[in-house]
């Protein structure tokens, strides 16, 4: 079953479209490439790739608009971008989150499963920010041929927003305390194609930063006949949710 829903977000100034595939399951929030919407995944087949696991049951998939990374893609002012990812950030936990528990009748204070994150590309980038930033309510992150660091696309402009908004920069310097207990009892997958445009150092130098601060980890290599692309994806992320259980 798909369903759409959506709703203007005061903090990104702006209408939101989320859309849900399935009855029920472990909610997983996938999130759209830099320049996708929240029904890119459908377009590209990924909603039918997953479908075994829809209709079985075992996940319900939820998908959003990607506003900061179409802003990113844009190059629009790199102050502005940092901002709005921060926002986009914001409008995940305090309005996306809740939405999904509501629709998943999780209780926040129950225990239960919480949202497993997943993306490619820019799309994996979020998957982790969100886990790093919010281990109170994101268990598992699914990157997928991740571009993690977009520190190059400031051109210079280096600011606070930026800082907080990208794990490779704020994990290292992320004190002991509760943020990080949580995060050293989450997951984070880091899958890499080795085929055309892809980049396995971005992942390797993720996986780096999580493993110095004791966070759990892998980097999973698909070889050269696996391009950045969704043919690759498809192949990708069924897998690692089957995996969960």
């Amino acid at each position: 079953m798909k369903e759409r829903s959506g709703w203007y977000s005061e903090r990104l100034g702006q209408g939101m479209g989320v859309v849900r595939w399935g009855h029920w399951g472990r909610p997983v929030l996938l999130f759209p490439t830099a320049g996708g919407d929240a029904e890119e995944c459908e377009r590209h087949g990924m909603v039918d790739a997953l479908g075994g696991l829809i209709d079985a049951g075992r996940i319900k998939l939820f998908s959003v608009d990607s506003v900061a990374g179409r802003a990113w893609m844009e190059k629009r002012d790199p102050y502005r971008c940092s901002r709005l990812q921060n926002a986009f950030d914001a409008f995940l936990y305090h309005e996306l989150v809740p939405a999904i528990r509501t629709d998943c009748r999780v209780d926040p204070q129950s225990g239960e499963v919480g949202i497993v994150t997943a993306g490619a590309s820019i799309g994996a980038f979020n998957a982790v920010a969100a886990l790093c930033r919010h281990p109170d309510v994101f268990t598992h992150a699914i990157g997928m041929s991740g571009t993690y660091d977009l520190e190059p696309w400031l051109g210079g402009a280096w600011n606070e927003d930026f800082y907080f908004a990208s794990p490779l920069h704020f994990l290292p310097n992320l004190g002991e305390g509760d943020q990080l207990t949580t995060l050293r009892q989450r997951h984070v997958t880091l899958a890499t194609g080795e085929g055309a445009w892809e980049n396995p150092g971005e992942s390797w130098r993720m996986a780096h930063v999580l493993g110095q601060k004791g966070i759990p980890n892998r980097v999973d290599p698909w070889g050269p006949d696996h391009d950045h692309d969704w043919p690759t994806w498809r192949a990708m992320l069924p897998k690692y949710l089957g995996e969960l259980g």
